[in-house]
Protein backbone atom coordinates (compact mmCIF):
# COMPACT_ATOMS: atom_id res chain seq x y z
CA UNK A 1 0.00 0.00 0.00
CA UNK A 2 2.68 2.73 -0.70
CA UNK A 3 0.24 5.02 -2.61
CA UNK A 4 -3.08 6.61 -0.99
CA UNK A 5 -2.16 8.38 3.07
CA UNK A 6 0.11 7.12 6.00
CA UNK A 7 0.73 9.26 8.99
CA UNK A 8 4.08 9.11 8.49
CA UNK A 9 6.20 9.12 5.44
CA UNK A 10 9.82 8.73 5.97
CA UNK A 11 12.84 9.42 2.71
CA UNK A 12 15.41 6.95 3.38
CA UNK A 13 15.60 3.94 4.66
CA UNK A 14 18.77 4.38 6.01
CA UNK A 15 20.18 4.32 9.99
CA UNK A 16 17.87 7.02 10.85
CA UNK A 17 14.88 6.33 8.86
CA UNK A 18 14.78 2.60 10.17
CA UNK A 19 14.91 3.49 13.78
CA UNK A 20 12.37 6.01 13.47
CA UNK A 21 9.92 3.67 11.89
CA UNK A 22 10.63 1.05 14.26
CA UNK A 23 10.09 3.07 17.13
CA UNK A 24 7.21 5.09 15.56
CA UNK A 25 5.60 1.95 14.50
CA UNK A 26 5.26 0.42 17.97
CA UNK A 27 1.92 2.22 18.64
CA UNK A 28 -0.38 0.35 16.12
CA UNK A 29 -2.29 3.24 15.50
CA UNK A 30 0.18 4.77 13.41
CA UNK A 31 0.54 3.84 9.83
CA UNK A 32 4.42 4.41 8.61
CA UNK A 33 5.81 4.00 4.79
CA UNK A 34 9.43 4.38 4.69
CA UNK A 35 10.40 4.99 1.23
CA UNK A 36 14.11 3.65 0.33
CA UNK A 37 16.13 3.94 -3.11
CA UNK A 38 18.28 1.33 -2.77
CA UNK A 39 17.86 -2.22 -2.47
CA UNK A 40 17.53 -4.60 0.68
CA UNK A 41 21.18 -6.38 0.59
CA UNK A 42 20.69 -7.60 4.35
CA UNK A 43 21.74 -11.69 3.17
CA UNK A 44 24.13 -10.19 0.75
CA UNK A 45 27.93 -11.58 1.90
CA UNK A 46 29.47 -8.91 1.34
CA UNK A 47 27.65 -7.47 3.92
CA UNK A 48 27.56 -10.11 5.96
CA UNK A 49 30.91 -10.43 6.56
CA UNK A 50 32.82 -7.48 8.13
CA UNK A 51 35.89 -7.75 6.67
CA UNK A 52 34.30 -7.47 2.97
CA UNK A 53 33.17 -4.21 3.28
CA UNK A 54 35.71 -2.53 1.34
CA UNK A 55 34.38 -5.03 -1.60
CA UNK A 56 30.97 -3.08 -1.33
CA UNK A 57 32.53 0.35 -2.59
CA UNK A 58 31.14 1.19 -6.09
CA UNK A 59 29.18 -1.34 -6.32
CA UNK A 60 25.31 -1.05 -6.26
CA UNK A 61 25.36 -0.21 -2.86
CA UNK A 62 27.36 2.30 -3.15
CA UNK A 63 25.84 5.56 -3.86
CA UNK A 64 29.54 6.51 -5.05
CA UNK A 65 29.61 10.43 -4.60
CA UNK A 66 32.95 12.48 -5.51
CA UNK A 67 33.80 16.08 -3.99
CA UNK A 68 34.82 18.57 -6.76
CA UNK A 69 38.85 19.45 -6.77
CA UNK A 70 39.79 20.11 -3.17
CA UNK A 71 42.35 23.14 -3.51
CA UNK A 72 43.88 22.05 0.33
CA UNK A 73 44.41 18.31 -1.10
CA UNK A 74 46.48 19.12 -4.16
CA UNK A 75 43.64 19.74 -6.15
CA UNK A 76 42.56 16.42 -5.66
CA UNK A 77 39.11 14.83 -6.22
CA UNK A 78 38.24 12.39 -2.79
CA UNK A 79 35.43 9.72 -3.01
CA UNK A 80 32.43 9.79 -0.76
CA UNK A 81 30.87 6.45 0.11
CA UNK A 82 27.41 6.43 0.85
CA UNK A 83 25.55 3.32 1.70
CA UNK A 84 22.55 2.90 -1.35
CA UNK A 85 20.41 -0.09 0.59
CA UNK A 86 18.05 -0.61 3.39
CA UNK A 87 20.09 0.23 6.11
CA UNK A 88 22.02 2.88 4.86
CA UNK A 89 25.90 3.52 5.37
CA UNK A 90 25.82 0.89 8.32
CA UNK A 91 25.34 -1.83 5.78
CA UNK A 92 28.40 -0.90 4.14
CA UNK A 93 30.87 1.19 6.65
CA UNK A 94 33.65 0.03 8.43
CA UNK A 95 31.56 -1.83 11.02
CA UNK A 96 33.07 1.39 13.86
CA UNK A 97 31.24 1.26 17.07
CA UNK A 98 33.06 4.80 18.64
CA UNK A 99 31.92 6.51 22.08
CA UNK A 100 31.35 10.41 21.78
CA UNK A 101 32.92 12.68 24.73
CA UNK A 102 30.41 14.34 26.95
CA UNK A 103 32.12 17.82 26.53
CA UNK A 104 31.70 17.67 22.46
CA UNK A 105 28.05 17.01 23.19
CA UNK A 106 27.75 19.44 25.64
CA UNK A 107 28.65 21.63 23.03
CA UNK A 108 25.88 21.04 20.63
CA UNK A 109 23.37 23.19 23.49
CA UNK A 110 26.25 25.74 23.97
CA UNK A 111 25.87 26.89 20.01
CA UNK A 112 22.37 27.21 21.09
CA UNK A 113 20.31 23.85 20.93
CA UNK A 114 18.78 23.62 24.30
CA UNK A 115 17.84 19.80 25.30
CA UNK A 116 20.87 18.41 23.40
CA UNK A 117 23.66 17.80 26.16
CA UNK A 118 24.98 15.33 27.00
CA UNK A 119 22.12 14.71 29.88
CA UNK A 120 19.29 15.37 27.07
CA UNK A 121 21.31 12.77 24.43
CA UNK A 122 23.39 10.33 26.53
CA UNK A 123 20.71 7.79 27.57
CA UNK A 124 19.88 7.77 23.78
CA UNK A 125 22.97 5.82 22.34
CA UNK A 126 22.80 3.35 25.31
CA UNK A 127 19.04 2.68 23.52
CA UNK A 128 20.14 1.82 20.43
CA UNK A 129 23.00 -1.01 21.28
CA UNK A 130 24.00 -4.00 23.42
CA UNK A 131 27.45 -3.91 24.96
CA UNK A 132 29.65 -6.94 25.10
CA UNK A 133 30.22 -9.29 27.84
CA UNK A 134 34.10 -9.42 28.42
CA UNK A 135 35.56 -12.46 30.01
CA UNK A 136 37.50 -11.95 32.83
CA UNK A 137 40.55 -13.42 31.73
CA UNK A 138 40.78 -11.55 28.06
CA UNK A 139 40.14 -8.37 29.91
CA UNK A 140 44.00 -7.65 29.36
CA UNK A 141 44.74 -8.64 26.12
CA UNK A 142 41.51 -6.57 24.93
CA UNK A 143 43.41 -3.89 26.59
CA UNK A 144 40.18 -2.83 28.97
CA UNK A 145 41.39 -4.34 32.60
CA UNK A 146 41.06 -0.64 34.14
CA UNK A 147 37.87 -0.65 33.76
CA UNK A 148 35.57 -0.24 36.37
CA UNK A 149 32.34 1.18 35.08
CA UNK A 150 30.17 -1.57 33.42
CA UNK A 151 28.54 -0.38 30.29
CA UNK A 152 24.93 -1.69 30.30
CA UNK A 153 23.18 -1.17 27.76
CA UNK A 154 20.72 -3.39 25.99
CA UNK A 155 19.42 -2.18 22.62
CA UNK A 156 18.81 -3.59 19.03
CA UNK A 157 22.77 -2.99 17.84
CA UNK A 158 25.08 -5.61 18.81
CA UNK A 159 28.49 -4.88 19.38
CA UNK A 160 31.34 -6.43 20.26
CA UNK A 161 35.09 -6.61 20.15
CA UNK A 162 36.14 -7.36 16.67
CA UNK A 163 38.35 -10.56 15.11
CA UNK A 164 41.02 -12.45 17.74
CA UNK A 165 40.29 -10.92 21.71
CA UNK A 166 44.25 -12.54 21.72
CA UNK A 167 45.22 -9.61 18.64
CA UNK A 168 48.81 -8.19 19.72
CA UNK A 169 47.83 -5.00 18.76
CA UNK A 170 45.49 -3.81 21.40
CA UNK A 171 47.50 -4.76 24.45
CA UNK A 172 50.62 -2.89 22.75
CA UNK A 173 48.21 -0.32 21.92
CA UNK A 174 47.00 -0.13 25.66
CA UNK A 175 50.78 0.24 27.61
CA UNK A 176 51.97 2.35 24.94
CA UNK A 177 49.54 4.90 25.64
CA UNK A 178 50.06 4.27 29.15
CA UNK A 179 53.34 4.98 29.71
CA UNK A 180 52.73 8.19 27.22
CA UNK A 181 50.10 9.22 30.35
CA UNK A 182 47.03 8.59 28.08
CA UNK A 183 45.58 5.53 28.55
CA UNK A 184 41.57 6.26 29.07
CA UNK A 185 41.21 4.98 32.79
CA UNK A 186 37.75 3.96 32.41
CA UNK A 187 34.82 2.62 30.07
CA UNK A 188 34.38 5.55 27.67
CA UNK A 189 30.80 4.31 27.13
CA UNK A 190 30.04 4.28 30.59
CA UNK A 191 32.02 7.31 31.58
CA UNK A 192 32.32 9.77 28.44
CA UNK A 193 33.36 12.67 30.98
CA UNK A 194 37.05 11.23 30.27
CA UNK A 195 37.29 12.84 26.73
CA UNK A 196 41.05 11.94 26.30
CA UNK A 197 43.27 8.73 25.99
CA UNK A 198 43.21 5.38 24.71
CA UNK A 199 41.25 2.68 24.13
CA UNK A 200 40.04 -0.37 22.65
CA UNK A 201 36.78 0.27 20.37
CA UNK A 202 33.95 -1.73 19.85
CA UNK A 203 32.47 -2.49 15.93
CA UNK A 204 28.69 -3.38 14.84
CA UNK A 205 29.37 -7.08 15.09
CA UNK A 206 27.29 -9.98 16.25
CA UNK A 207 29.36 -11.38 18.89
CA UNK A 208 27.60 -14.55 18.32
CA UNK A 209 27.18 -14.84 14.55
CA UNK A 210 30.20 -12.70 13.54
CA UNK A 211 28.38 -10.95 11.26
CA UNK A 212 27.93 -7.17 10.33
CA UNK A 213 24.94 -5.78 12.41
CA UNK A 214 22.79 -2.93 11.24
CA UNK A 215 20.10 -0.72 11.09
CA UNK A 216 18.14 -3.38 8.36
CA UNK A 217 18.87 -6.70 10.74
CA UNK A 218 18.45 -4.87 14.08
CA UNK A 219 15.63 -2.51 13.92
CA UNK A 220 13.80 -3.64 10.71
CA UNK A 221 13.83 -7.25 11.20
CA UNK A 222 12.18 -6.90 15.00
CA UNK A 223 9.04 -4.51 13.38
CA UNK A 224 9.02 -5.73 9.34
CA UNK A 225 6.06 -8.31 10.03
CA UNK A 226 3.64 -5.22 11.63
CA UNK A 227 1.06 -4.68 9.32
CA UNK A 228 1.38 -0.60 10.63
CA UNK A 229 4.74 -0.27 8.48
CA UNK A 230 5.45 -0.26 5.21
CA UNK A 231 8.81 0.04 3.56
CA UNK A 232 9.35 0.15 -0.25
CA UNK A 233 12.75 -0.63 -1.81
CA UNK A 234 14.41 1.08 -4.66
CA UNK A 235 11.91 3.86 -4.54
CA UNK A 236 13.68 7.49 -5.28
CA UNK A 237 12.27 10.44 -3.52
CA UNK A 238 12.27 13.28 -5.81
CA UNK A 239 10.71 15.88 -3.91
CA UNK A 240 8.34 17.08 -0.72
CA UNK A 241 4.93 17.97 -1.70
CA UNK A 242 3.21 21.47 -0.93
CA UNK A 243 -0.37 22.10 -0.19
CA UNK A 244 -1.85 25.27 -2.74
CA UNK A 245 1.94 26.43 -3.03
CA UNK A 246 1.73 27.13 1.11
CA UNK A 247 4.46 25.64 3.62
CA UNK A 248 2.51 23.49 4.73
CA UNK A 249 3.76 19.90 3.32
CA UNK A 250 1.26 17.01 2.82
CA UNK A 251 3.38 14.07 0.94
CA UNK A 252 5.97 13.47 -1.01
CA UNK A 253 6.81 12.41 -5.09
CA UNK A 254 8.97 9.48 -5.52
CA UNK A 255 9.97 7.11 -8.60
CA UNK A 256 9.20 3.64 -8.68
CA UNK A 257 9.78 1.51 -11.57
CA UNK A 258 10.32 4.33 -14.29
CA UNK A 259 6.96 5.65 -12.42
CA UNK A 260 6.54 8.76 -10.56
CA UNK A 261 3.97 8.46 -8.08
CA UNK A 262 3.01 10.32 -4.48
CA UNK A 263 1.82 9.49 -1.37
CA UNK A 264 0.19 12.04 1.52
CA UNK A 265 1.65 11.86 5.11
CA UNK A 266 -1.52 12.54 7.73
CA UNK A 267 0.82 13.76 10.42
CA UNK A 268 4.16 14.42 8.88
CA UNK A 269 7.13 13.98 6.08
CA UNK A 270 10.55 13.22 7.57
CA UNK A 271 13.74 13.75 5.71
CA UNK A 272 16.28 10.64 6.52
CA UNK A 273 18.18 10.66 3.38
CA UNK A 274 21.83 11.57 4.77
CA UNK A 275 23.83 14.52 4.36
CA UNK A 276 24.38 14.49 1.02
CA UNK A 277 20.96 13.62 -0.24
CA UNK A 278 18.77 15.55 2.15
CA UNK A 279 19.86 19.26 1.36
CA UNK A 280 19.10 18.17 -1.99
CA UNK A 281 15.81 17.26 -1.59
CA UNK A 282 14.90 20.28 0.29
CA UNK A 283 16.37 22.57 -2.65
CA UNK A 284 14.24 20.53 -4.84
CA UNK A 285 11.19 21.35 -2.94
CA UNK A 286 12.06 24.54 -3.13
CA UNK A 287 13.27 24.92 0.71
CA UNK A 288 16.91 26.82 0.85
CA UNK A 289 19.01 29.75 -0.66
CA UNK A 290 16.90 31.88 -2.58
CA UNK A 291 19.68 33.22 -4.64
CA UNK A 292 20.44 29.30 -5.43
CA UNK A 293 16.90 28.43 -5.96
CA UNK A 294 16.23 31.46 -8.47
CA UNK A 295 19.62 30.67 -10.78
CA UNK A 296 18.07 27.09 -11.35
CA UNK A 297 14.89 28.30 -11.71
CA UNK A 298 12.95 26.74 -8.89
CA UNK A 299 10.20 27.94 -7.00
CA UNK A 300 11.33 29.43 -3.86
CA UNK A 301 8.64 28.17 -0.79
CA UNK A 302 11.40 29.31 2.45
CA UNK A 303 14.72 31.04 2.07
CA UNK A 304 16.89 29.16 3.93
CA UNK A 305 20.29 29.83 3.52
CA UNK A 306 21.82 27.35 5.90
CA UNK A 307 20.73 24.27 3.39
CA UNK A 308 24.02 22.37 2.04
CA UNK A 309 25.84 24.57 3.83
CA UNK A 310 28.06 24.00 7.05
CA UNK A 311 29.25 20.55 5.86
CA UNK A 312 31.99 18.91 7.81
CA UNK A 313 33.71 15.60 7.59
CA UNK A 314 36.70 13.76 9.38
CA UNK A 315 39.92 13.62 6.96
CA UNK A 316 41.84 10.50 7.75
CA UNK A 317 45.83 10.82 7.06
CA UNK A 318 47.58 7.66 7.63
CA UNK A 319 51.32 6.26 8.45
CA UNK A 320 51.51 2.60 7.21
CA UNK A 321 54.44 0.53 9.25
CA UNK A 322 55.99 -2.97 8.21
CA UNK A 323 55.75 -5.37 10.48
CA UNK A 324 57.21 -8.96 10.31
CA UNK A 325 53.91 -10.75 12.61
CA UNK A 326 51.79 -12.35 9.90
CA UNK A 327 49.52 -12.76 12.71
CA UNK A 328 48.83 -8.96 12.83
CA UNK A 329 47.10 -9.44 9.43
CA UNK A 330 44.95 -12.43 10.03
CA UNK A 331 42.19 -10.33 11.95
CA UNK A 332 41.52 -6.99 9.78
CA UNK A 333 39.70 -3.84 10.93
CA UNK A 334 39.89 -0.95 12.90
CA UNK A 335 40.76 -2.31 16.43
CA UNK A 336 42.06 0.54 18.51
CA UNK A 337 41.60 4.55 19.19
CA UNK A 338 42.80 7.10 20.96
CA UNK A 339 41.26 10.68 21.43
CA UNK A 340 43.81 13.08 21.87
CA UNK A 341 44.59 17.01 22.46
CA UNK A 342 47.52 19.22 20.83
CA UNK A 343 48.65 21.12 23.70
CA UNK A 344 50.04 18.30 26.09
CA UNK A 345 52.53 17.55 22.97
CA UNK A 346 53.74 21.14 22.41
CA UNK A 347 56.14 23.03 23.86
CA UNK A 348 55.45 26.32 26.05
CA UNK A 349 56.42 27.80 23.13
CA UNK A 350 54.50 25.85 21.12
CA UNK A 351 51.34 26.37 22.73
CA UNK A 352 52.03 30.33 22.69
CA UNK A 353 52.36 29.84 18.56
CA UNK A 354 49.10 27.89 18.51
CA UNK A 355 47.57 30.48 20.76
CA UNK A 356 48.31 33.40 18.11
CA UNK A 357 47.36 30.84 15.01
CA UNK A 358 43.99 30.55 16.61
CA UNK A 359 43.54 34.26 16.92
CA UNK A 360 44.91 35.40 13.43
CA UNK A 361 42.28 32.87 11.67
CA UNK A 362 39.27 33.73 14.27
CA UNK A 363 36.40 34.85 12.33
CA UNK A 364 35.76 38.42 11.70
CA UNK A 365 33.38 40.68 11.36
CA UNK A 366 31.34 40.62 15.32
CA UNK A 367 28.59 43.08 14.53
CA UNK A 368 27.38 41.55 11.23
CA UNK A 369 24.27 39.80 10.97
CA UNK A 370 25.71 37.34 8.12
CA UNK A 371 24.30 33.90 8.83
CA UNK A 372 27.37 32.31 7.65
CA UNK A 373 29.92 34.36 9.97
CA UNK A 374 27.23 34.34 13.11
CA UNK A 375 27.69 30.52 12.31
CA UNK A 376 31.65 30.74 12.04
CA UNK A 377 32.15 32.43 14.95
CA UNK A 378 29.89 30.15 17.40
CA UNK A 379 31.52 27.24 16.07
CA UNK A 380 35.67 28.66 16.29
CA UNK A 381 34.69 29.37 20.14
CA UNK A 382 33.72 26.17 20.77
CA UNK A 383 36.74 24.50 18.57
CA UNK A 384 39.04 27.01 20.31
CA UNK A 385 38.21 26.91 23.82
CA UNK A 386 38.48 22.53 23.07
CA UNK A 387 41.94 23.24 21.57
CA UNK A 388 43.26 25.51 23.69
CA UNK A 389 42.03 22.88 26.99
CA UNK A 390 44.06 19.89 27.06
CA UNK A 391 41.09 17.81 28.29
CA UNK A 392 39.27 17.46 25.06
CA UNK A 393 40.48 15.77 21.81
CA UNK A 394 41.59 17.86 18.91
CA UNK A 395 41.74 14.29 17.00
CA UNK A 396 41.15 10.75 16.79
CA UNK A 397 44.08 8.20 16.20
CA UNK A 398 43.17 4.35 15.06
CA UNK A 399 45.23 1.23 14.07
CA UNK A 400 43.36 -0.56 10.81
CA UNK A 401 44.56 -3.88 10.28
CA UNK A 402 44.34 -4.33 6.19
CA UNK A 403 46.16 -5.46 3.62
CA UNK A 404 45.53 -3.09 0.60
CA UNK A 405 46.00 0.44 1.12
CA UNK A 406 43.09 2.96 0.85
CA UNK A 407 45.45 5.86 0.19
CA UNK A 408 45.61 7.73 -3.35
CA UNK A 409 48.40 7.98 -5.77
CA UNK A 410 50.04 11.87 -4.85
CA UNK A 411 50.48 12.16 -8.42
CA UNK A 412 47.30 10.82 -9.84
CA UNK A 413 44.82 10.59 -7.06
CA UNK A 414 43.56 7.05 -7.86
CA UNK A 415 43.57 4.35 -5.18
CA UNK A 416 47.44 2.59 -4.55
CA UNK A 417 48.20 -0.89 -6.06
CA UNK A 418 49.29 -3.32 -2.76
CA UNK A 419 52.47 -2.66 -0.92
CA UNK A 420 54.44 -5.38 -0.97
CA UNK A 421 55.56 -6.37 2.80
CA UNK A 422 53.15 -6.43 5.32
CA UNK A 423 51.84 -3.16 6.99
CA UNK A 424 50.14 -1.96 9.73
CA UNK A 425 48.37 1.66 9.27
CA UNK A 426 48.10 4.40 12.11
CA UNK A 427 45.58 7.49 11.22
CA UNK A 428 45.19 10.55 12.95
CA UNK A 429 41.74 12.18 12.09
CA UNK A 430 41.40 15.54 13.16
CA UNK A 431 38.33 16.31 15.41
CA UNK A 432 37.45 19.62 15.37
CA UNK A 433 37.17 20.66 11.64
CA UNK A 434 38.36 24.34 11.75
CA UNK A 435 40.43 24.07 8.74
CA UNK A 436 39.44 25.88 5.57
CA UNK A 437 43.04 25.34 3.97
CA UNK A 438 45.22 25.54 7.21
CA UNK A 439 46.31 22.45 8.85
CA UNK A 440 48.72 23.47 11.17
CA UNK A 441 47.26 21.23 14.08
CA UNK A 442 46.85 18.50 11.74
CA UNK A 443 50.47 18.45 11.15
CA UNK A 444 51.50 18.70 14.96
CA UNK A 445 49.19 15.10 15.30
CA UNK A 446 50.99 13.36 12.28
CA UNK A 447 54.09 13.52 13.33
CA UNK A 448 53.33 12.55 17.11
CA UNK A 449 51.76 9.05 15.05
CA UNK A 450 56.15 8.63 14.46
CA UNK A 451 55.94 9.26 18.37
CA UNK A 452 53.25 6.90 18.76
CA UNK A 453 54.53 4.05 16.30
CA UNK A 454 58.60 4.34 18.32
CA UNK A 455 57.43 4.12 21.44
CA UNK A 456 57.40 0.46 23.26
CA UNK A 457 55.78 -1.81 23.58
CA UNK A 458 54.00 -0.91 20.03
CA UNK A 459 57.40 -0.82 18.10
CA UNK A 460 58.15 -4.17 18.79
CA UNK A 461 55.08 -5.12 16.19
CA UNK A 462 57.03 -3.12 13.63
CA UNK A 463 60.03 -3.95 11.82
CA UNK A 464 63.21 -1.86 13.21
CA UNK A 465 64.46 0.75 12.20
CA UNK A 466 60.84 1.89 11.07
CA UNK A 467 60.39 1.35 7.36
CA UNK A 468 56.91 2.66 5.97
CA UNK A 469 55.17 2.26 2.45
CA UNK A 470 56.00 5.70 0.92
CA UNK A 471 59.15 7.80 0.72
CA UNK A 472 56.36 10.52 1.57
CA UNK A 473 56.23 8.99 5.24
CA UNK A 474 59.49 9.98 6.49
CA UNK A 475 59.93 12.89 7.55
CA UNK A 476 60.26 15.13 10.76
CA UNK A 477 59.06 18.65 10.43
CA UNK A 478 55.84 20.49 10.21
CA UNK A 479 56.14 21.27 6.56
CA UNK A 480 56.78 18.45 5.45
CA UNK A 481 53.78 16.66 7.36
CA UNK A 482 51.25 19.04 5.68
CA UNK A 483 52.57 18.06 2.24
CA UNK A 484 52.17 14.42 3.48
CA UNK A 485 48.55 15.51 4.66
CA UNK A 486 48.08 16.85 1.71
CA UNK A 487 48.63 14.42 -0.89
CA UNK A 488 47.53 11.48 1.08
CA UNK A 489 44.50 12.67 3.36
CA UNK A 490 41.28 10.97 2.80
CA UNK A 491 37.32 11.45 3.89
CA UNK A 492 36.07 9.27 6.66
CA UNK A 493 33.16 9.32 5.17
CA UNK A 494 31.19 11.34 7.87
CA UNK A 495 29.44 14.12 6.07
CA UNK A 496 27.44 15.94 8.54
CA UNK A 497 25.85 19.10 9.50
CA UNK A 498 23.90 20.31 6.12
CA UNK A 499 20.94 20.84 7.83
CA UNK A 500 21.91 21.81 10.97
CA UNK A 501 20.03 21.92 14.05
CA UNK A 502 21.00 25.68 15.10
CA UNK A 503 18.99 29.01 15.63
CA UNK A 504 17.92 30.24 12.21
CA UNK A 505 20.16 33.04 12.52
CA UNK A 506 23.16 31.53 12.97
CA UNK A 507 22.64 29.44 9.45
CA UNK A 508 20.45 26.82 11.08
CA UNK A 509 18.10 24.44 9.22
CA UNK A 510 16.18 22.91 11.84
CA UNK A 511 15.19 24.03 15.51
CA UNK A 512 15.50 21.42 18.14
CA UNK A 513 12.31 19.39 17.80
CA UNK A 514 14.28 18.81 13.89
CA UNK A 515 11.67 20.36 12.60
CA UNK A 516 12.65 22.95 9.16
CA UNK A 517 12.40 26.79 10.08
CA UNK A 518 9.36 28.32 8.41
CA UNK A 519 7.97 24.90 6.89
CA UNK A 520 5.16 22.80 8.38
CA UNK A 521 4.37 19.06 9.10
CA UNK A 522 8.58 18.81 7.67
CA UNK A 523 11.13 17.42 9.78
CA UNK A 524 15.17 15.98 9.20
CA UNK A 525 16.46 13.75 11.12
CA UNK A 526 19.86 11.70 9.88
CA UNK A 527 23.41 13.22 10.52
CA UNK A 528 22.98 16.75 8.53
CA UNK A 529 21.34 17.61 11.65
CA UNK A 530 24.26 17.29 13.48
CA UNK A 531 25.57 20.73 14.34
CA UNK A 532 29.33 19.47 15.31
CA UNK A 533 31.11 16.22 14.67
CA UNK A 534 32.01 14.06 17.35
CA UNK A 535 35.54 13.15 17.39
CA UNK A 536 35.28 9.13 16.05
CA UNK A 537 33.41 7.42 13.93
CA UNK A 538 29.47 8.92 13.42
CA UNK A 539 27.50 5.54 13.64
CA UNK A 540 26.44 5.85 17.18
CA UNK A 541 25.46 9.53 17.55
CA UNK A 542 23.05 9.22 14.30
CA UNK A 543 21.13 6.36 16.42
CA UNK A 544 21.33 8.24 19.42
CA UNK A 545 19.65 11.52 17.41
CA UNK A 546 16.89 9.30 15.80
CA UNK A 547 16.25 7.40 19.38
CA UNK A 548 15.73 10.53 20.02
CA UNK A 549 13.85 12.21 17.44
CA UNK A 550 11.34 8.68 17.78
CA UNK A 551 10.57 10.30 21.26
CA UNK A 552 10.24 14.06 20.53
CA UNK A 553 7.44 13.09 17.93
CA UNK A 554 5.71 10.44 20.09
CA UNK A 555 5.34 12.88 22.75
CA UNK A 556 4.05 15.60 20.49
CA UNK A 557 1.73 13.22 19.10
CA UNK A 558 0.82 11.57 22.24
CA UNK A 559 1.66 8.07 21.01
CA UNK A 560 3.17 4.73 22.42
Amino acid sequence: MESGAYDFVVAGGGIAGLVLATRLSEDPSQHILVLEAGADHSEDPRVKTPAFYSALMKTEVDWDFQTADQPGLNGRIINLNQGKALGGSSVMNAQVFAPPTRKLIDSWATLGNEGWDWNGLGDYYSKAYTSPSIPKDLEKSLGVDGWVVNDIAKGPVQVSFPGNPLHPIREAWAETFRNQGYLMPDNPWANPSIGIGAFSNLASIDPVRTERSHAAKTYYSSAKERKNLHVLTNAVVEKVLLKDHSTEVIGVQYCYKSETKTVTARKEVIIAAGALQSPKLLELSGIGNADLLDGHNIKVTKNLPGVEENLQDHLCAMHEYMTNHAGLLTSVGIKTYAYMPVTKHLSGEGREALKKLLQQNRPQGEESSDQTQSRARAYYEVAENALLSGDEPSAAYLTVIAQNPVSPDPDTGKPLPPVPGRYVKIAAVPSQPLSRGNIEIYAEHMLYLHTIAASPPLNSLFKRPPKLSTPLAYFTDSDAAKKYIRSRAISMWHPAGTCAMLPEEKGGVVNTELKVYGVQNLRIVDSSVVPLLPPGNLQSTVYAVAEKAADLIKQEYGLK
